[in-house]
């Protein structure tokens, strides 16, 4: 396994965040997504898991939730679409384990889509996933 992925790519439509080193899928892991996961976030307080190019803008170990990667949503495209909608386009979107205190749920939370917009996983994933990916590293989410 290579010391560190160049690229993630999120398939929300298959609920799969996958890790790629020089373009070759190297780790595959299931994800839930925010409650409302059809379409890209729009605004503050829509439930949805955006949708376009992002990065990881750094790590957060004391997260609310086991570890946390933040993306740099909103992007320009984002900011756009809120725009046009008149809302604020919210922010705070992260890939992350669990909520402190739940991680006995492990992948059944995997059962139903739960969060605010972000993308999770199980603690021992982003365990993983901490190490796997740096920050600048390039976060593609599709539909």
């Amino acid at each position: 396994m290579p010391a560190r992925a160049d690229r993630v790519l999120i398939e929300k439509s298959k609920r799969l965040l996958t890790l790629y080193d020089h373009n070759h899928a190297f780790a595959t892991y299931k994800i839930a997504l925010g409650r409302n996961p059809v379409g890209a976030k729009t605004c503050s307080g829509d439930y949805r898991t955006p949708e376009g190019r992002y990065t990881v803008t750094g790590q957060n170990p004391a997260s609310r939730f086991h570890r946390s990667l933040r993306l740099s949503y909103p992007n320009a495209a984002d900011l756009a679409r809120a725009r046009k909608q008149g809302c604020n386009p919210g922010g705070n979107v992260a890939i992350h384990g669990l909520e402190n205190g739940y991680g006995w749920v492990g992948r059944t939370h995997r059962d139903a889509d739960w969060t605010n917009g972000c993308i999770a996983v199980t603690n021992e994933e982003m365990d993983r996933l901490w190490q796997l990916v740096p920050k600048g590293t390039p976060v593609e989410i599709h539909p």
